[in-house]
């Protein structure tokens, strides 16, 4: 029968536990995405490539000094909602991005991953958004919906607007232009969080405008419709179903085998590089 002393001392190891769950250090992430809850998890989404998704997610988060400051199981839930959706978290692919927003991570779609998104419905010929240079806008139509563009007219390398097109393969048309001030006002009226912004404006500006298009006039699937519901949500509400009672437990384990913690720079997250 367990004493109070017991119990204490349980509370106080326990309580220990979480603490070392919510700091955003990389040696506890690993150990968080080597827990049985977490790993089973992504193998019930991913299958055999549970291992290398999640080792995406270490080379990820040790590349990130501002998404080390984010709660870690924030972290592995917005990559969650990336597994889900089959999209890869690789920033330089760009169909989705885990970024930190208010000590939190939050999983963002890109412009990448609603194409992609859109052509596994299977109901689209043809989709695209682009740059529009300086010098290449002849007209653009707001009420009809009729651009006129040169290529050849290119004058600089000034982004001046952009313009998004899809084609059904019942033959629906549909073309859009939004201005680089339009996007700008866009950005500052909803946008949560600059990070994404700083590192790549003109991919953040394409996805503003195509998610536009595509809720507006394009056809979603349920997938799709999930993806931009969790595009849409504030990372406090981006929750993966994980059992953190034994995730809580698979660190305090670790811990009371009191085996020495190695340096940050011993570390071998794996992963891409």
């Amino acid at each position: 029968m367990a004493t109070n002393s017991t119990l204490k001392n349980q509370i106080a190891n326990k309580k220990q536990g979480n603490n070392q769950v919510q700091n955003g250090q990389g040696t506890t992430m690993k150990g968080l995405l080597a827990s049985p809850a977490v790993m089973k998890r992504f193998e019930e989404v991913l299958g055999k490539r549970a291992t290398q998704f999640t080792a995406s997610i270490l080379s990820l988060y040790n590349s990130e000094k501002m998404l080390q400051k984010s709660e870690p199981m924030s972290v592995i839930s917005s990559a969650m909602i990336a597994a889900t959706l089959d999209l890869p978290i690789d920033k330089n692919l760009g169909y989705a991005w885990i970024v930190p927003y208010g000590g939190k991570a939050q999983f963002q779609l890109g412009y990448k991953g609603y194409i992609q998104l859109a052509l596994r419905t299977g109901q689209y010929r043809n989709i695209n958004v682009i740059e529009v240079y300086e010098g290449e806008l002849k007209s653009w139509n707001r009420l009809t919906e009729e651009i006129e563009i040169d290529f050849e007219g290119k004058s600089s390398d000034k982004v001046i607007g952009y313009t998004g097109y899809f084609e059904l393969l019942n033959g629906f048309r549909k073309t859009v232009y939004w201005s680089r001030e339009e996007v700008e006002k866009h950005k500052k009226k909803f946008s949560k969080s600059d990070f994404g912004w700083k590192n790549d404006w003109d991919a953040m500006a394409k996805k503003t405008v195509i998610r536009n298009m595509l809720n507006k006039w394009g056809i979603l699937s349920v997938e799709m419709q999930t993806a931009v519901s969790k595009d849409d949500q504030d990372p406090i509400e981006q929750t993966a179903d994980f059992d953190e009672e034994d995730i809580i437990d698979a660190e305090y384990t670790e811990y009371q085998d009191n085996k020495e913690q190695p340096k940050q720079e011993e570390i071998d997250f794996g992963g891409d590089k």
